[in-house]
């Protein structure tokens, strides 16, 4: 019984409920966030973005612009149980820590079960954070 080792949380294979925010401009505030169910953590950040994709360009009630932009970046935007950010869209600090990495899994990128990450185009935010004010 001393020899048995307890589980931990990694070792559960439990799907996560991620809600992904599509920004599709920071200086207009224009995003939408969507939740997606049952997400295997397991899963590299790059086939999870070619899932959203996918997934956005067929999803009912979501409006084209939104289907047909070219988001290519996630970002952890907030994670359960943690502070959030002051910034309306995003916050603009710890790219190096928050932003994900293609060949990471979820969970090595730091994404557990309620995470919300930004999806975005990269070229928006380096031009936004150089400049990062609004339209409004």
């Amino acid at each position: 019984m001393a020899s048995e080792r307890l589980s931990s949380p990694e070792d559960l294979v439990v799907p996560a409920v991620v809600t992904v925010r599509l920004i599709r401009s920071f200086e207009q505030r224009n995003f939408k966030p969507v939740v997606f169910q049952q997400v295997s953590l397991e899963q590299t950040v790059q086939d999870f973005m070619r899932s959203v994709r996918d997934d956005i360009a067929t999803r009912p009630g979501l409006p084209p612009p939104f289907r047909k932009y070219g988001y290519d970046t996630m970002k952890i935007i907030h994670q359960a149980h943690g502070a959030k950010t002051n910034e309306l869209v995003m916050s603009l600090d710890d790219d190096e820590r928050l932003i994900l990495q293609d060949d990471d899994t979820l969970r090595a990128a730091g994404v557990a079960n309620e995470t919300e990450v930004g999806f975005f185009r990269k070229e928006d935010y380096v031009f936004y954070k150089a400049n990062p004010k609004s339209a409004w």
